[in-house]
């Protein structure tokens, strides 16, 4: 299966689901290029961008894995462009 290269963003509303977002982040990481989180403190919540490149199956699972954690928001965008 071919590699797409997307962007989750991540919002973080529910400090008790960081460590189990960065579980599974560790999970994915051969599939993660980068990430960028940046704590909003005014607002009480946390912005998390992660850049991927890997199956379109493994970006699905992964954004549905963060997607049932209680407190936290994902969407996903895909390159146009298949890698």
């Amino acid at each position: 299966m071919e590699n797409r290269i997307a962007i989750l963003a991540v919002i973080v509303e529910n400090p008790d689901a960081i460590e189990q977002l960065n579980l599974l982040l560790h999970e994915y990481r051969d599939g993660i290029i980068g990430r960028m989180g940046l704590p909003y403190r005014q607002r009480g919540i946390n912005l998390i961008s992660v850049a991927m490149d890997a199956p379109q199956t493994r970006i699905s699972a992964l954004s549905g894995k963060i997607g049932r954690l209680a407190g936290v928001t994902v969407k996903t965008a895909y390159a146009s462009h298949q890698a």
